[in-house]
């Protein structure tokens, strides 16, 4: 078997790519710092490596064996990059630089990047291409612009793929976590309390993928040779307001209902993605659609153990 390295394989979306690499047979080694994850997420099957990447005694643990590395370890709120700026850019910038170096060391054939939209920072209202000037807002976005500009300069003795993945949600999204994932803090709110808060004004737009989705988008980006060197938006392309999410989540959840509330800072106050270097590098044509991955998503959250107070919304 191919052995393959996951990174943030106890976090939400590296749970279940790690999922998805295990039933195609690959010998998978997840490594997470279990900052934000959970031990109970890493799925059953891979060896696991708890550490973390900013640090290189972590990094000298690592098996020498790996064809491909998958790093979707790191800090993932632009509102928390505010909190710690230093601590992000270890996570997502210092990490990725000692995969860097891992990588070459080891003759690793590609490493595929778990970017983010938050490097295009405040843009107009149309389809966003992956041509388009980067300008982040926040702290996480900076991080995430300079750890890909790194996979650049190293692209000769490593090859790479970043993938700058938009909203996404789904089952196994931590639900306690209230300040990451827009999708999520919603739903959250609206089971717990029925009242959703909402910081920012609901004109605001969004590109919000399915879970399952990203996962074929990750596993693709790691085995298509069409795939390399590629910075690939991770979306479906349909501009989706918050007002109009809102009114989703309450009418799957009945008797809620959201007021707005102050600002989130380093929000981007809208943003959705032209898909076509998707299509062309990974054929990905079709997605699930908003209704049916609200709909699944809900009835995971209602059969789940997960909660939240209600505060601290996005």
């Amino acid at each position: 078997m191919e052995k393959i390295l996951i990174t943030g394989v106890a976090g939400f979306i590296g749970s279940h790519v790690a999922s998805r690499f295990l039933a195609e047979g690959y010998a998978v080694v997840g490594v997470d710092d279990l900052s934000n994850g959970r031990i109970e997420n890493i799925p059953a099957g891979l060896e696991f490596i708890q550490g973390d990447l900013a640090q290189k005694s972590t990094i000298v643990r690592l098996p020498r064996d790996c064809r491909r590395v998958l790093h979707l370890a790191g800090q993932s709120s632009g509102e928390i990059s505010f909190d710690d700026p230093v601590a992000d850019l270890e996570k997502n910038t210092v990490s990725t630089l000692n995969l860097i170096r891992y990588g070459i060391e080891n003759q690793v054939e590609r490493i595929v990047y778990a970017s983010s939209m938050s490097v295009y920072g405040a843009v107009e209202n149309a389809a966003i291409s992956e041509s388009h000037a980067c300008g982040p807002l926040s702290c996480y976005g900076v991080g995430k612009h300079a750890a890909e500009a790194y996979l650049r300069v190293y692209q000769g003795k490593l090859p790479f793929v970043s993938l700058r993945m938009f909203n996404v949600y789904g089952p196994g999204q931590d639900l306690s976590n209230l300040r990451q994932g827009m999708v999520s803090i919603y739903l959250a709110q609206a089971l717990a309390t029925g009242r959703i808060e909402v910081k920012g004004s609901t004109d605001r737009f969004r590109d919000l993928i399915y879970i399952d989705d990203v996962v074929e988008a990750w596993f693709r980006a790691a085995t298509f040779g069409a795939a390399l060197g590629q910075t690939l938006n991770v979306a479906t392309g349909i501009k989706t307001t918050v007002g109009t999410l809102l009114g989703k989540v309450c009418e799957l959840v009945p008797g809620s209902s959201f007021f707005v509330r102050g600002e989130t800072p380093g929000d981007q106050s809208g943003i959705f993605a032209d898909v076509s270097a998707l299509e062309r590098s990974l054929g990905l044509t079709s997605f699930v659609s908003l209704d049916a991955g609200l709909k699944q998503f809900i009835d995971w959250a209602r059969n789940s153990q997960a909660g939240t107070d209600g505060n601290q919304p996005t």
